[in-house]
Formats: structure tokens, C-alpha cells, sequence
């Protein structure tokens, strides 16, 4: 047993089920619920037991000086945030340069209680033509769960409805955020 997974199972207690497939090297993973910083590091172990790449946005000013090596290296693709910017096509074109990009984000939008998810990651997935991953970090049992790809319809209140199911009972980091 490699030393990532000796601390991942056996000093913090974590167990996976489930796999990516993979075929399919382009997705949007969704990982629920984000409710604490701690989701990095069980998201960078998870996908480095797994031996899946993993991507992630963040906003460019952090991919300059030293720092930006290392989040390039983690997975990291810088985004312009600035107002005006057509974020979800410039998103989905990340897909396009590149031949394997499966891109982590939270529904939530945020580490705090929210009754409705944020609908970006919907649209990025359709606009990329890319299924959509359900991912759960389930702290009460601390378990990660990875579903199988999910393919949006195109009818985002029905497919939204689908999608939360897989989380019913899932438990955040901060339980009274989940």
C-alpha cells in the first residue's frame, strides 16, 4: 500500500466506492456537499488513489509566481472573472483544447447552506457536450462516492431533481451546511 493510500485509509479513516470509467475522459464532476476547505484534500486524495486527473477553475490571479506552478500542477486552469465575460463558453472551451478534462465543481457555488444549487455547471456540460459526474463526500461515514456519468437532457428542472438524489442523506464536512 502506496503512503497516499495508507494515510487516506488507514490514518483518516477514508474509503471510496465507486470508480471513474475510463472511456469517457471529458466531464464535469459535481462534488456535494462543499462544505469545508477539507474537501481539497480529500478530493486531491481520491483522485490520485484513483489515478484520474482532475481539474479545476480558479480565478487567474492566482496562477501567477510560484503559486501558479503549483496549481497548474494540482490541475488548475485560470478563468478571467471579470464582469462582462462569457464565462460558461469560455469554460466549455476548455474541453475543447484539451483531450482529457474532467472539471470538479461545486453546485453550491459556496462552503455555506444554500437551498438551490448554482445552474452553471449544467450549462458548462451541455455547452462542452460532456456528461455530468455525481460525486459525494459523505462525512459521516466518510465515504467518496462516485456515481455513474450522468448525460443532461437539456430539461435542467428534471434532470436537477435526478441529480440531488444521489446526495439525499450525504452529510458535509459542516453538518449544518449540507
Amino acid at each position: 500500500m502506496g503512503i497516499t493510500k495508507f494515510i487516506f485509509h488507514k490514518v483518516l479513516g477514508w474509503e471510496i466506492q465507486g470508480k471513474f470509467d475510463p472511456t469517457i475522459k471529458k466531464s464535469v464532476v459535481i462534488v456535494v456537499p462543499h462544505t469545508s476547505w477539507h474537501d481539497f484534500y480529500v478530493g486531491a486524495f481520491t483522485r490520485r488513489i484513483l489515478k484520474t486527473d482532475i481539474h479545476f477553475i480558479a480565478k487567474k490571479e492566482l496562477f501567477k509566481g510560484p503559486m501558479g506552478a503549483y496549481f497548474r500542477w494540482m490541475g488548475g486552469a485560470p478563468l478571467d472573472r471579470t464582469p462582462g465575460q462569457q464565462k460558461t463558453a469560455a469554460i466549455a472551451s476548455l474541453f475543447a483544447d484539451r483531450d482529457e478534462f474532467r472539471l470538479a465543481l461545486a453546485p453550491e457555488g459556496t462552503r455555506k447552506k444554500v437551498n438551490a444549487w448554482k445552474t452553471g455547471y449544467y450549462y458548462i456540460a451541455l455547452a462542452a457536450e460532456v456528461p455530468i459526474i455525481p460525486v459525494a463526500f459523505d462525512y459521516s461515514t466518510k465515504t467518496v462516492f462516485i456515481h455513474p456519468a450522468f448525460y443532461p437532457t437539456g430539461d435542467l428542472s428534471k434532470d436537477t431533481t435526478i441529480l440531488r438524489a444521489y446526495y439525499q442523506n450525504v452529510v458535509g464536512k459542516v453538518p449544518e451546511r449540507t
